[in-house]
């Protein structure tokens, strides 16, 4: 009992020196002065939302299928630029297509050239009901003007044959597609088209959405698809479904 006073002043003594320091550096809330393994995670620019997108386009209008690819970039929340090339097959309205029983191919009564559009636009898309809509539905209009391709390919070839009593007869034999092509000229005029669309789902680094376009293509001097048939208007009323990646 006597060596208790003692061991107390000890103590006390051991302990004064980590007081004082307590006193001098007072504890701080380990959340504040928590520094990150990597900077960035807290920086602005981490935050940032994508603005950029390419992608690829399914198309489907009278003619049948087309596809294409864009380039996508938004200058603000509601204003959007792009640039598009697409391809898509160009057919007259009266054209009928049939299957040889015998062969099993397929052919196009009077049809003498293989048609094939390729519209490159540059263009501008709005966005609709900002601050109405959620972000996981994103409704625009949208308007592109730029140079229209219009490739033509031979369909078929006259071939004239000498029939009984002197006279003649005049047939049309079917081209196989990559011969065609290499016999393909392409034309040129100025297109363009107004439409409206939606995007779908969050931005989570795609692009996803549905639009429906009309192409104004007018040519001029007209092409055959038909024999004696000529098409001066092309383009048309196309959906189209997007596919894309944001970057």
């Amino acid at each position: 009992m006597k060596r208790y006073p003692a061991f107390c002043a000890a103590w006390l003594l051991a302990i004064l020196p980590a007081l004082s320091l307590a006193q001098e550096y007072p504890q701080r809330d380990s959340s504040i002065v928590f520094t990150p393994s990597s900077p960035n995670l807290i920086q602005k620019t981490t935050y940032e939302p994508y603005r950029s997108a390419w992608g690829v386009d399914l198309m489907l209008s009278n003619n049948g299928f087309g596809a294409g690819a864009f380039f996508r970039h938004e200058f603000s929340d509601v204003l959007a630029g792009f640039v598009q090339l697409a391809i898509s097959d160009v057919k007259d309205d009266s054209e009928v297509d049939y299957v040889d029983p015998y062969t099993g191919t397929s052919y196009t009564p009077g049809k003498i050239n293989r048609l094939m559009l390729f519209p490159l636009t540059l263009g501008m898309q709005y966005r609709l009901f900002r601050e109405t809509i959620a972000d996981n539905f994103r409704p625009y209009l949208s308007a592109g003007l730029g140079p229209s391709f219009i490739m033509v390919a031979p369909y078929a070839t006259p071939t004239t044959v000498n029939v009984d009593g002197g006279g003649t007869f005049t047939y049309f034999e079917q081209i196989d597609f990559f011969d065609s092509l290499k016999k393909a000229q392409m034309k040129m005029t100025l297109g363009a088209y107004v439409g409206a669309g939606a995007y779908f789902g969050v931005n989570a680094g795609t692009l996803t959405g549905i639009s429906f376009r009309y192409y104004f293509i007018p040519y001029a001097p007209g092409l055959e698809s038909l024999q004696d048939v000529k098409i001066t208007r092309f383009g048309g009323f196309y959906i189209t479904l997007n596919f894309g990646s944001l970057i």
